[in-house]
């Protein structure tokens, strides 16, 4: 992976942080200063991404369907065949600790624990949301049909008729606009300094595509309200993971960029009380 975060804690010095600037160009990776929570930036960020799919995938869409979506939108990979590769163990590890820390906002899928209990782990097991042959050559397979339903019954989702007529680009956007409400809340919360640098971690860390400029760059290209609205009414209709935070919330009502500095917020907010 091209990108390299550097997590700066309360006690590191100016110093320490230069130096570390000046080793990750020596290395030839893209740095990034970040503060320290679950998944630094780039993971915290991208956790809903793989969440989204599974949420779709238990009220009715198909999982090549999704992958595909996301392929066209630009992805190399989709979110399924990603799971894939990196594996089920590690999935299901870095799961519990979104879980532990963020539960009110995780979506609990038992998609993939069923199809772990029956050592369905991924590519390295030849079998996961994908079969495969050969040299990483995956295709679909029609035995996790049973799993999906399973997974539907115990958590009580329903097939949405029509979320299934839905096209690609609607389905990329019900797949990110939770990794932006994620992005704003690491803004928010100064996990990240400044939008570019979500920008250039979703780019060199999660394979965004960069014609897109970044995930923040998209974000603004769509405008905070709309993307408030959508993720307000997929709450209403889904649920609470998409429950839009205060960081996009504010900036909606403000009608500001999401890649605005919180000085000029603060400025907009002064203006409106004169």
């Amino acid at each position: 992976m091209p990108l390299l975060e550097i997590v700066r804690t309360p006690r590191a010095s100016l110093q320490a942080v230069v130096t570390m600037l000046d080793v990750g160009k020596k290395i030839k990776k893209t740095p990034i200063v970040v503060g320290n929570c679950t998944g630094f930036a780039v993971n915290r960020m991208f956790f809903p991404y793989t969440q989204a799919a599974l949420l779709l995938v238990d009220h009715g869409m198909d999982v090549d369907k999704i992958d595909q979506a996301c392929i066209e939108f630009g992805m190399p990979i989709g979110p399924f065949r990603m799971t894939d590769l990196v594996g089920f163990d590690v999935a299901l590890a870095t799961g519990m600790q979104y879980l532990e820390n963020f539960p009110e906002r995780v979506y609990k899928s038992m998609l993939i624990p069923l199809m772990t209990e029956d050592k369905r782990t991924g590519e390295a097991s030849q079998k996961g949301f994908y079969k495969y042959e050969g040299k990483r050559k995956a295709s679909p397979d029609p035995e996790i049909t049973s799993y999906v339903e399973e997974s539907r019954r115990i958590s009580g989702a329903t097939p949405d008729p029509e979320l299934l007529k839905i096209d690609n680009s609607a389905i990329a956007e019900m797949v990110f606009f939770p990794v932006i409400n994620e992005a704003c809340r690491v803004l928010g919360e100064g996990i990240a300094f400044k939008a570019s640098d979500l920008d250039i971690a979703s780019i060199f860390g999660m394979g965004f595509p960069p014609y897109r400029g970044g995930i923040m760059h998209w974000a603004d290209s769509i405008g905070a309200r709309r993307i408030c609205t959508m993720l307000s009414e997929w709450e209403m209709e889904y649920g609470q993971f998409f429950k839009p935070c205060s960081h996009l919330l504010e900036r909606a009502a403000e009608g500001l960029p999401l890649s605005a500095s919180a000085t000029k917020t603060m400025n907009n907010q002064a203006k409106g009380k004169l």
